[in-house]
């Protein structure tokens, strides 16, 4: 489980530093791709795995499933943080992302998400309002 908020800089070489938190759980590999709200998703291998497995029984003939999986799996770049625990972001995610220099780092339960450091930020004042609203229709009984 990824839990907190961080912010690393990007280098010249588009390499930032992962928080020390993570580093065990992904120094083995990982994938990235695109996510949502023009972040990018920072998967473990076999949550990776587990995703494609997913998808893998999804109708092949439903479009939307069709859409996501070509833009989700296109964009995806298997990397393996070096023994700084540095992560390379290939040049086309970041571009996706507007990553410049500074970063947000997130935790996001069972993946990690690499933000803009001002997008995170306007991200969480537009959600913030709703966010006690939205317990109940997200987790109904369980908060």
């Amino acid at each position: 489980m990824f839990l907190g908020t961080h912010f690393p800089r990007l280098d010249d070489k588009g390499r930032l530093f992962l928080p020390a938190k993570f580093r065990e759980e992904l120094a083995d590999g990982l994938v990235i791709t695109k996510g949502q709200e023009r972040c990018l998703y920072v998967f473990p291998t076999a949550e990776f795995a587990r995703i494609t497995e997913a998808l893998r029984h999804t109708p092949v003939g439903a479009k939307n499933v069709r859409d996501y999986s070509r833009v989700f799996f296109a964009s995806a770049s298997d990397e393996v943080p070096d023994k700084q625990g540095r992560l390379t972001i290939p040049p086309a995610l970041r571009e996706y992302a507007g990553l410049t220099r500074d970063c947000a780092v997130i935790g996001a339960n069972t993946r990690v998400e690499i933000w803009d450091a001002e997008a995170w930020q306007r991200y969480l004042a537009e959600q913030e309002p709703a966010f006690a609203a939205l317990s109940d229709e997200v987790l109904p009984g369980v908060l």
